[in-house]
C-alpha cells in the first residue's frame, strides 16, 4: 500500500530551503530561550508543594482541576491513585506554607464540590534537589543513548559519519520541541521528557529505514550520482513514512482533544515532534550526508563521464 506512487521529488535540490526553514525553526525556539532564561520547568525539576487529598468517593479530576484554575492554580499537576478516591496536586511553591495551602485547596474543593469531604493526607515540600537529581540523570541518558547510537550506525553502516549525522537530526527535533514549548510558555515536565525521549527514538527509526535504502541502492547504483541515489531512496521511503506519521499523528489527536489537562502537553509535544521527526528524516539526516561527501570527495558520475568534483 502506497500514498504515492513512483515519486520524483528533488529533495536534494530544495536542502537550501529547508536549512532556512530549519534555522527559523530553531533560531525562533533559542532566541525565546535566551530571552526566558532558559526552558520553563515544572514542579518535578524546581520544586514545589506536593498536597494528597483524600475523598469519600471518587471526584472526576476534571472537577478538582476546574476549581484549582478558579483559584489561580490551573497550571498544577493532578496524579490520581490506583485503587483508592485519592488525588496528588503539585503546586509551584508560593509565599505561604505548604500547610497552609492544603488547608485552603481542602476548603475551596469542599465548598466547590459538595459532598467531596477531602481529607489532607499529605503535605509537603518538595525540594529542587530532587529536579537537579532528574536533570542530572536525563541528561546522562541522552549523552550514553547518543554515543551507543553513533556506535551501532557506523557499525551497520561502516560509517561513523551515517551515526554522527542521524544524531544531528535527533538533535535537531528536541531542539524544536523545547524551543516551542519556550514559545508557547508551557512547562518542561518529567512526561514531557519521556514525549521528547520518545519521539527521539520514533525520528531516529524513521532515519534508519531511509538510511538502509540509501545504503542498498549506493550498493546496487556505483556509477549514479550521489545526488540521484538520495533522492530516489527518500522517494522510495515516502510513503512508508507519510503513512507512518499519519496514523501516529491520527491517535495523538484524539488524545490531545479528549485526552483531559493531564497528558495535554505531552501529547502536544509527541504531535509536534511527530510533524518534526519526519521532516528531519528527509531534509534534514539524508542531504547532510550529501553535504559532507560532496564536499570531501567526487562525487560518482554516470557511466561514461569523468567524476566532477563539486
Amino acid at each position: 500500500m502506497q500514498v504515492f506512487k513512483k515519486t520524483n521529488f528533488d529533495f536534494i535540490g530544495m536542502r537550501y530551503k529547508a536549512y532556512v526553514f530549519s534555522a527559523i525553526i530553531l533560531g525562533s525556539g533559542i532566541v525565546s530561550l535566551v530571552m526566558k532564561g532558559g526552558p520553563k520547568l515544572g514542579i518535578d525539576f524546581k520544586g514545589g508543594n506536593l498536597i494528597q487529598l483524600a475523598f469519600k468517593k471518587d471526584i472526576p479530576m476534571q472537577d478538582v482541576r476546574s476549581v484549582l484554575t478558579r483559584v489561580g492554580y490551573g497550571d498544577a499537576e493532578l496524579q490520581g491513585i490506583t485503587g483508592r478516591p485519592s488525588i496528588i496536586i503539585r503546586v509551584p511553591k508560593g509565599p505561604e506554607s505548604v500547610d497552609s495551602l492544603a488547608k485552603d485547596l481542602q476548603k475551596d474543593i469542599q465548598d466547590s464540590i459538595p459532598g467531596s469531604d477531602p481529607i489532607i493526607d499529605r503535605a509537603e515540600f518538595v525540594g529542587p534537589a530532587v529536579g537537579r537529581a532528574l536533570s542530572d540523570q536525563a541528561l546522562s541518558a541522552i549523552a550514553w543513548a547518543s554515543l551507543l547510537i553513533i556506535i551501532y550506525v557506523g557499525f551497520r553502516f561502516k560509517s561513523t559519519l551515517w551515526g554522527v549525522c542521524s544524531i544531528v537530526a535527533v538533535v535537531h527535533d528536541v531542539l524544536s520541541i523545547v524551543g516551542i514549548f519556550s514559545i508557547l510558555n508551557k512547562e518542561i515536565t518529567v512526561t514531557v521528557v519521556a514525549g521528547i525521549l520518545t519521539l527521539a527514538g520514533y525520528s531516529m527509526n524513521d532515519t534508519i529505514v531511509i538510511y538502509d535504502r540509501m545504503r542498498e541502492n549506493l550498493r546496487l547504483s556505483r556509477k549514479e550520482p550521489l545526488g540521484d541515489i538520495i533522492n530516489r531512496s527518500v522517494n522510495e521511503t515516502l510513503s512508508r513514512t507519510i503513512m507512518t506519521s499519519m496514523t501516529v499523528a491520527i491517535t495523538l489527536l484524539v488524545l490531545f482533544f479528549f485526552g483531559g489537562e493531564v497528558i495535554h502537553d505531552f501529547t502536544f509535544a509527541m504531535l509536534w515532534g511527530v510533524f518534526v521527526g519526519s521532516y528531519s528524516s528527509i531534509f534534514v539526516a539524508a542531504p547532510i550526508i550529501y553535504q559532507w561527501q560532496v564536499k570531501n570527495k567526487p562525487v560518482v558520475a554516470p557511466q561514461g563521464r569523468a567524476p566532477v568534483k563539486k
